[in-house]
């Protein structure tokens, strides 16, 4: 099992980018994003079912980040509109067996992805 993140990039305060997680060697009930700032702990940022039916989101992303799935080829997206500046750090993809209440254990992670965005 197998998750690869890529997608992050250096961007200006206001622009987008969108992040790619290619899961191979299974299919997962619920995958995620997390963020891992600068000097800070690793936080949730999004998540959706394997279906794409159920979706949540941490409170300072939403109306700005859409996570989306392709079961197609089994990627998981991020796409980050108006992005700011206490967006940038280390973006990681992680997957668990089920959707769950609570974004707290994952078993499988990807390395991270780099965002820096400038002000």
């Amino acid at each position: 099992v197998q998750l690869q993140a890529s997608g992050g990039g250096l961007v200006q305060a206001g622009g987008s980018l969108r992040l790619s997680c290619v899961a191979s060697g299974r299919t997962f009930g619920e995958y995620a994003w997390f963020l891992q700032a600068p000097g800070k702990e690793r936080e949730f940022v999004a998540a959706s079912s394997w279906r794409g039916d159920k979706k949540d989101y941490a409170d300072s992303v939403k109306g700005r980040f859409t996570i989306g799935r392709s079961n197609t080829d089994n990627t998981l997206y991020l796409r980050m509109n108006s992005l700011k500046p206490e967006d940038t750090g280390l973006y990681y993809c992680a997957a668990r067996t089920s959707w769950g209440p609570r974004r707290d254990v994952y078993a499988y992670w990807g390395q991270g992805t780099q965002v820096t965005v400038s002000s």
